[in-house]
């Protein structure tokens, strides 16, 4: 290959590469949603159509990427686990999140027709960044989907004690924001329950512990498999068959 005086310019490229021996986690997360969600429309506190369309994006990457061991998602947010002996891409850190970052995109975006109706504006299309987190042990993968669960639990309560406040109680967001200031989870079941007849352990259990998706094998092929379950107790841990 021909060389020029110029070539020089790539001893600036920092080509970092992920510790070995560990597993990876790369979180994949939308940028600007609040105006997403506003713009089309997503109904309050959540939508079906766009956690659906979520999930069948992730299983897209789950199923795209074998190295991953699974993943776990809310809202707009993903998270992949890549197997501690992973060697997608060498390891190498920006090619691992410009990958999975412009994957989920990608997929997302061609998928969105599947779920909604209303076509995407050129001005204002969804998009995910990335991000690496590396983790020594399947112990801290496990105090990490906790983590992530535990999110989800307390941010769909407050939400969809905002929204019920907003829509059946009439208040305004201002005045929601105020009624829900310095409460608890149990001063928040109480009001759905009491003011709104919302028992909330009865809402839909992907609104309350998000989406595990593992891809196992079965009769020497891989499946993946999506799931709304606790990923905090011991039960999943189990029978999950994780190394």
């Amino acid at each position: 290959m021909a060389k020029s005086r110029f070539e020089y310019v790539r001893n600036y490229e920092q080509d970092l590469s992920i510790l070995p021996n560990t597993y990876i986690v790369i979180r994949v997360d939308g940028r600007g949603f609040h105006k997403i969600s506003k713009e089309y429309d997503f109904a309050k506190p959540n939508d079906r159509r766009a956690l659906d369309l979520m999930n069948v994006t992730a299983k897209s990457i789950v199923e795209q990427f074998p190295e991953t061991l699974c993943a776990y998602g809310q809202s707009d947010e993903y998270s992949f686990v890549l197997k501690r002996d992973c060697a997608l891409f060498e390891r190498r850190q920006a090619k691992l999140v410009s990958t999975f970052a412009a994957t989920f995109t990608a997929q997302y975006i061609f998928r969105w027709p599947q779920f909604f109706t209303e076509p995407l504006k050129g001005w204002l299309l969804p998009t995910f960044d990335a991000r690496t987190v590396i983790y020594p042990t399947i112990g801290e993968i496990r105090d990490y989907l906790s983590w992530r669960q535990a999110d989800c639990h307390i941010n769909n309560l407050y939400n969809t004690s905002y929204w019920t406040l907003v829509l059946r109680g009439g208040m305004s967001e201002h005045e929601a924001e105020q009624t829900l200031k310095g409460t608890n989870s149990s001063d928040k079941n109480e009001l759905l329950f009491s003011q709104f007849s919302i028992n909330y352990n009865c809402e839909d259990e992907m609104y309350r512990k998000g989406t595990i998706i593992t891809a196992v094998r079965e009769r020497g092929k891989r499946r993946i498999k999506e799931a709304h379950v606790d990923v905090i107790g011991d039960e999943f841990w189990k029978t999950c068959g994780f190394p």
